[in-house]
């Protein structure tokens, strides 16, 4: 079964679409993809199909009946339309060849998918073809329209319907490995790499990184090299393009790209209605303002890397793209705070109350929005557009929701909640490291379940091949000595790893404890070791100007670290952790939540550090102490 974005076809679709778009799902391999309508620098061709031993294809598809067809030839075709009347347009094969040429041209200022040796043409096949979903070969036989395009760029209704008597799966694939002007004999088969790059060129939503080591010219033209490059995953690919009406959920493990899909997400319901109204939320400041540059950022992102002239900026404010904590948008729209939320759905619920309206609602770590709000926000979703998605972790819930999102809310997900289970925002060892923690500390273990049936409380994460080291544990005898250590690790860190300061975060639970201002102990030993530093939440104004690529280090409580991740994460004066409260059980499973977020913001190097005790010390201590057996016994063997 091949890949197919998005993964359902839109209800819009014309039958012969469907048809099609359900055989090819159906019938081709499963490192094929299939692409639907994919945008493509402003066009639209109906399908993309890209293949290891394919290459690359464009489809038109035509729903053409015989008694639509009037004059063809091979450059036009007049057609009878419902009217009564007749209306002229390109040949289908040639709109199919232009959509591919208009492809190709792009991919072709890649010097990685150029032929070595033969500059100007791709190392891999392109071709095209139409798909007449209601014309069967006997049809162009008797209407002698093989004459007017040659029968290697057509497949019929038996060629395309798996009812029809006459249809053969593998007549289907010979003739889509066929559709090439320029038949090959040793066809290059596309690597991964090639695919991530054909992907990266022609979908500016789904690019993460790359880099650009240089531009080449090539006579007349330049050629771009780009390496290391990163994009969506598929899974991830499908559900920021999947459209449709009504709520959608996407519930995801630390690291599986959640934010991600909702910022792409965002830019292509922008790009494709420039007149909707659209809505981005949050809980945190730090996150508000993070998704805001990461909007801008792809809002502004060149369709043609080659394009110099572009400014590489845009403005959230000036879009169709508004973007905000929960409660300042409550604040701005409804001028209340949140102990009023209740009369105001009251008014809302006898139709006294005026409301704005979205026509798509975003909302990131959905998690932690108390069900309330969740009913005011989906009261302002423009009932004909019924746009809403939510992406959410359990395992990151810090304000306990008590019940499943239907009986909180009233908003059903059910067949429209999807799952991201992998992580890929961590190594190997931090993913383990937190989820161990996680599965000895938290008192849901329960409700971790592995499936994707309905009310899925806590995903296990599944983990990436990508190594790294073991999370660093450190006990220190008092808080100045552990921020001593703190510094020396950052120092080390740039030198030997050559790490930026922006890539550095260090995250606190509270300011001060037991009688010692923690951050004022960072600030000081950062200050004597020369290292700029931004403490990003020391009130409100600092969470504002938040800029996730100023070259500092990054000081942030845990909780506003939610839905940012860096290099290399300290964890300092763990023995906070858990606060003593009252209410014991609900607040230590949400501190657990809390040190969980925290380990999951590293993506290459953990450091956790303590100079007292507490429940989650404690652990720590138990885990080092392993470790410490761990490398006696491996020593006693080799010796």
């Amino acid at each position: 079964m091949a890949n197919t974005v998005p993964e359902v076809i839109p209800k819009k679709a014309m039958p012969g679409e469907r048809l099609l778009f359900e055989t090819l799902k159906k019938h081709l391999p499963q490192d094929y993809i299939v692409y639907y309508e994919p945008e493509i620098r402003g066009r639209r061709p109906d399908f993309v199909i890209i293949g290891p031993d394919l290459g690359l294809l464009v489809l038109e598809v035509k729903d053409y009946t015989k008694s639509t067809l009037h004059q063809v030839n091979r450059d036009e075709w007049t057609l009878h339309t419902k009217a009564g009347e007749t209306a002229t347009e390109r040949s289908p094969l040639k709109q199919a060849r232009d959509n591919a040429f208009l492809i190709t041209g792009q991919l072709k200022k890649d010097k990685n998918l150029i032929k070595e040796g033969t500059p100007g043409y791709l190392k891999f096949n392109y071709g095209y073809g139409v798909v007449f979903s209601r014309l069967k070969q006997k049809d162009f036989l008797h209407m002698d329209l093989y004459s007017v395009i040659d029968p290697v760029f057509v497949l019929t209704r038996e060629e395309i319907d798996p009812e029809d008597e006459d249809f053969s799966e593998e007549i289907l694939i010979e003739k889509l490995l066929h559709m090439f002007t320029v038949p090959t004999r040793n066809r290059y088969r596309l690597t991964h790499d090639d695919i991530q790059a054909i992907r990266y060129h022609l979908f500016p939503e789904v690019r993460i990184s790359a880099e650009l080591k240089e531009v080449i010219p090539h006579q007349d033209q330049l050629l771009l090299s780009l390496h290391n490059i990163k994009t969506m995953d598929l899974h991830q690919e499908k559900m920021a393009k999947q459209v449709g009406d009504k709520h959608r959920l996407i519930r995801g493990v630390a690291g599986s790209g959640k934010t991600l899909v909702l910022v792409s997400r965002a830019r292509m319901l922008a790009k494709a209605n420039p007149s909707w109204k659209i809505l981005v939320l949050c809980y945190g400041a730090t996150l508000s303002q993070y998704l805001r540059q990461a909007i801008v950022q792809k809002l502004a992102e060149p369709e043609d890397l080659f394009d110099f002239a572009h400014d590489g900026k845009s403005s959230v404010l000036g879009s169709n793209i508004q973007v905000s904590t929960f409660h300042s948008w409550l604040g701005k729209q409804f001028r209340i705070i949140e102990k009023k939320l209740p009369v105001l759905l009251e008014k809302i619920s006898q139709g006294l109350q005026e409301l704005p309206k979205y026509d798509a609602i975003l909302i990131d770590e959905g998690q932690d929005f108390d069900a309330d709000w969740l009913k005011l926000v989906s009261a302002c979703l423009n009932d004909e557009t019924q746009s809403l998605l939510l992406v959410e972790d359990r395992a990151q819930s810090i304000f306990k929701r008590k019940n499943s999102l239907a009986q909180d809310t009233g908003l059903d997900f059910r067949g429209r909640s999807k799952i991201l289970t992998i992580n890929y925002r961590n190594t190997a060892q931090i993913v383990q490291f937190a989820w161990d923690f996680y599965r000895e500390q938290s008192k849901l273990q329960h409700k971790v379940i592995s499936t994707a049936a309905d009310g899925i409380e806590i995903i296990p994460p599944q983990f990436t091949k990508r190594k790294g080291s073991e999370p660093k544990i450190y006990q220190s005898l008092s808080t100045k000595d552990e921020m001593a250590f703190v510094a020396k690790s950052i120092d080390s860190l740039r030198r030997e790893k050559s790490l930026s300061l922006k890539d550095i975060a260090i995250l606190y639970r509270v300011q001060e404890f037991n009688g010692v201002n923690i951050i004022g102990e960072m600030e000081h030993v950062l200050v004597d070791n020369n290292l700029t530093y931004n403490w990003v939440t020391r009130d409100d104004q600092s969470k504002k100007n938040f800029d996730r690529e100023e070259d500092s280090i990054k000081i942030l409580t845990i909780d506003s670290a939610k839905g940012l991740d860096f290099k290399a994460v300290f964890i300092i004066a763990i023995e906070a952790m858990p606060r003593k409260s009252g209410k014991t059980d609900e607040v230590d499973e949400q501190e657990v939540s809390r040190f969980y977020i925290g380990m999951t913001r590293a993506l290459e190097w953990l450091f956790l550090s303590y100079s007292d005790e507490s429940r989650f010390t404690q652990y720590l201590d138990e885990v080092q102490q392993q470790r410490t057996e761990m490398q006696r016994d491996k020593a006693v063997s080799r010796g």
